[in-house]
């Protein structure tokens, strides 16, 4: 059957489908369409209307519109005043069919065919009034959906008995997508234009009832966020009428004033500028809120600027420093050397001293005096067991409970920017899978970083280049490399008999007498009794279990006078009384003359000690026994000494073959701790040739030095603290290694009038210096009695200084 065809102008429409007996009017601007229409009104008012496939498209062809549109009557066509464009009336006829397009310019134009309407067989007139209840129900609820629909279109849609007319009604008269509504006009048979139009429906019910709640959960937002708007400006009006306290915009306003006032760098002024804005946009009841709020006090509490003034007095300093500790001559004189240097260059950065002493010997105290002598803050930071790495850089902010590190803490407690900062126990930090935190301390305590520390939670840097850090530690040997590297250290040798009854009389006494509400007048100690509890109730490198047996006996006056006693006077018989028995015999060592036993020295962690040796000949085939809890290098030493004998045996009247016929036995005392070391290896030596040959050695000799092969004797450390143990137990002379000698101007002035020093360079001296048969009369000697010992020390530098 042949279909007749229609020349009519074309109309490609933007986002826009026109269905049969729609009436509405739009805005045409393209100069195609303009002329479309205005040949339609010169003709015969009709044009076909059709959509364009993608909006985007300007210049439309007939490859870019749909097939099928809507012939159209041209009802008016209105000028719009002051533009180019028109604005027309239409009303849709029926559906067409583009058959062959004729021509693009000045405007579309193309042959029509109309679209007849398709039904099936299965298309009943029942199954079409089911589809009809159906529309009208889901439109209904489209309805209920859409706010402000039409009464007169509801009405419209009861009304419509046709198919194809009340689906093309309710679909030109609803939002849908210009492409849904091109797949229902292209569908020709009305009954199942009924049924995808109750699937759009469907759809659009749906999305409008999601909409709704999204739009409902918007509004419960909004209505929460106004209600919170306005209890804050009831609380600020509250706020100030009452006058008591800021509004959270007058908090954050201090904020930016104190920033400002700070005199930050740029970027870091920029940074906390930002955070106040971010506090801005933020409830103040929000956790974040508060995050902010406490980083911003935390920063702003640091001294960035506050700056104590110097106290450069030397004379004064040296006062302070002699009132508050007896001796500690090196530290002091450390003290004011920096202060001197500081009074002629202001600007010198990079003073970071390391007191290393064993326990007791007033490292943490000297610092307080340091800073008062230097009129300086003091802050002091417990570095013992700390193994966490956040500990001396602090935490990121995000985290809960976040906080800066020790430094910035302390910083903050100091409340100035120059303190003298006391890292006390440096060489007892941890490390484990956290961090080390003695990585942290290598720009804290590098003179040429700490200028700009940056701590993980101030996030700003800081600069420590003016804290004076002191640092203290018992073991040298137990601070890492690299931190050693970038300190200055400062030995600080136990104290003798002397001084520690000196800080007893100046210092200890007085202190605890005025802790035990005493008085001078109430309790007194005489000079012997302090003597006698240095001696019989002390043995440390320190003075602080003296000043806990000084305690002790405050304790006891305290009770007397307490009963009614005026005053009490402790004389050397009242100890026993007040403190019981003498815990330290003088007689602990033997300094008598015997075979096989040397009088050795050691040092320990808490001062020098005596180390016997015991050296035991008995028949056997040659082996060697060693037990005292020896170490692997002093185990050696012994190896050493026998190897030495077995070369010189003839020379010292030792058997050839006692390595074959002979076992030995070397033992060192108080086998429960451990011991090691190489300076023990003349005394080994001594003891053997002593025990091979039955010659005795004499008791009040004792000695130190590493042993070679060839008899060499080499230096050893920690003299100081082995001559002070040999004066402790009554030793009269002492074998040092000649290479030691310079060592000698450390000594304390009563160890050298007490005890003579023999400089050995080969063990022929020591034992020449040792064993009793061949001790060699006294002025043949090669020793430096104590009048000698300043000299020798003299000479020797300048034979340096000749070299």
């Amino acid at each position: 059957m042949e279909t007749s065809t229609t020349i009519y102008p074309v109309v490609a429409l933007r986002g826009l489908v026109v269905f049969p007996g729609a009436q509405m009017h739009f805005d045409v601007g393209r100069s195609k369409s303009i002329a479309a229409f205005r040949a339609a009104m010169n003709g015969s008012q009709t044009i076909f209307l059709v959509a364009q496939r993608e909006i985007d498209t300007d210049d439309p062809d007939f490859s870019d519109v749909f097939e099928i549109g809507v012939t159209a009557a041209v009802r008016q066509i209105l000028k719009l005043p002051g533009e180019d464009g028109i604005r027309v009336v239409i009303e849709g006829l029926k559906r067409g069919r583009i058959v062959n397009g004729l021509q693009k310019k000045p405007f579309l134009q193309a042959e029509i065919a109309p679209c007849p309407m398709s039904l099936s067989r299965k298309d009943s007139r029942i199954r079409c009034e089911a589809l009809l209840r159906q529309v009208r129900a889901r439109f209904e609820n489209y309805a209920d959906a859409v706010p402000d629909l039409p009464v007169d279109m509801m009405l419209t849609v009861l009304a419509e008995k046709d198919a194809s007319k009340l689906s093309d009604y309710i679909i030109g008269n609803i939002m849908l997508e210009y492409t849904d509504k091109q797949l229902l006009l292209e569908e020709l048979n009305p009954v199942r234009r009924l049924e995808k139009l109750c699937a759009v429906l469907e759809k659009e019910c749906r999305i409008l009832r999601i909409e709704d709640d999204i739009g409902d959960k918007v509004q419960e937002q909004i209505d929460k966020n106004q209600r919170e708007y306005f209890l804050r400006e009831q609380m600020k009006v509250i706020s100030a009428e009452l006058g008591d306290g800021v509004t959270a915009e007058e908090e954050t306003q201090q904020f930016r004033e104190q920033i400002r006032a700070v005199g930050f760098s740029e970027d870091a002024e920029k940074k906390l500028l930002r955070e106040c804005d971010r506090m801005d946009r933020m409830s103040p009841s929000s956790p974040e809120s508060a995050v902010s709020r406490t980083y911003l006090e935390t920063v702003l509490a640091l001294p960035w600027n506050i700056q104590t003034k110097d106290k450069l007095d030397i004379k004064a300093a040296r006062r302070v420093l002699d009132s508050d500790h007896y001796g500690m001559d090196k530290v002091k004189e450390r003290i004011l050397e920096t202060l001197a240097v500081r009074k002629l260059s202001p600007e010198i950065k990079g003073q970071i001293l390391c007191l290393v002493g064993p326990p007791g010997v007033g490292k943490t105290s000297i610092a307080r005096s340091v800073a008062k002598a230097m009129g300086r803050n003091y802050v002091r930071i417990s570095l013992g067991g700390i193994h966490d790495e956040a500990e001396i850089r602090g935490h990121r902010k995000t985290y809960i409970g976040s906080m800066p590190g020790r430094i910035l803490s302390a910083m903050q407690t100091a409340g100035s920017n120059n303190p003298l900062m006391l890292l006390d126990e440096v060489d007892k930090l941890g490390s484990d899978y956290k961090g080390d935190p003695s990585s942290a301390l290598l720009e804290v305590l590098d003179a040429e970083q700490n200028f700009a520390f940056r701590d993980h939670y101030v996030e700003i840097p800081f600069d420590l280049s003016k804290v004076f850090f002191i640092t203290t530690a018992n073991d040298r040997s137990a601070i890492p490399q690299p931190l050693l590297d970038r300190m200055e250290i400062i030995e600080l040798p136990s104290y003798t008999h002397e001084e520690k009854y000196h800080i007893a009389k100046k210092h200890l006494i007085s202190r605890q007498i005025e802790r035990h509400g005493l008085t001078a007048k109430q309790l007194r100690i005489r000079d012997d009794a302090i003597h006698a509890l240095i001696d019989g109730y002390t043995k440390e490198a320190g003075v602080r279990t003296l000043e806990r047996e000084i305690a002790s006996l405050c304790r006891k006056a305290a009770v007397q006078i307490a009963q009614d006693t005026e005053k009490v006077t402790v004389q050397v018989k009242d100890l026993q009384t007040m403190l019981g028995p003498a815990k330290y015999k003088e007689d602990d060592l033997s300094l008598t003359d015997a075979v096989g036993l040397v009088n050795g020295l050691a040092w320990t962690a808490v001062g020098g000690e005596m180390l016997q040796v015991e050296a035991a000949v008995l028949e056997g085939s040659g082996k060697l026994e060693l037990t005292g809890s020896l170490g692997d290098v002093m185990k050696e030493s012994a190896k050493a000494a026998i190897s030495f004998v077995r070369a010189h045996a003839q020379k010292y009247g030792v058997a050839p073959d006692f390595y074959k016929t002979k076992d030995i036995h070397i033992h060192v005392p108080e086998g429960a701790v451990p011991k090691d070391g190489p300076s023990a290896g003349v005394t080994i030596t001594t003891a053997l040739v002593s025990a091979l040959s039955g010659v005795p050695v004499c008791g009040k000799v004792a000695m130190t030095g590493e042993v070679t092969l060839n008899g060499r004797v080499l230096p050893i450390g920690g003299l100081r603290e082995k001559t002070m143990a040999a004066y402790r137990a009554g030793i009269t002379t002492v074998v040092i290694p000649q290479g030691n000698t310079a060592d000698l101007a450390e000594i304390d002035d009563a160890v050298r009038q007490n005890i003579t020093f023999v400089p050995a360079a080969s063990v022929q001296t020591v034992l020449e210096t040792a064993l009793c048969s061949q001790a060699t009369p006294k002025a043949e000697r090669p020793v430096l009695p104590a009048a000698a010992v300043k000299n020798t020390h003299r000479n020797i530098h300048n034979q340096r200084g000749n070299a």
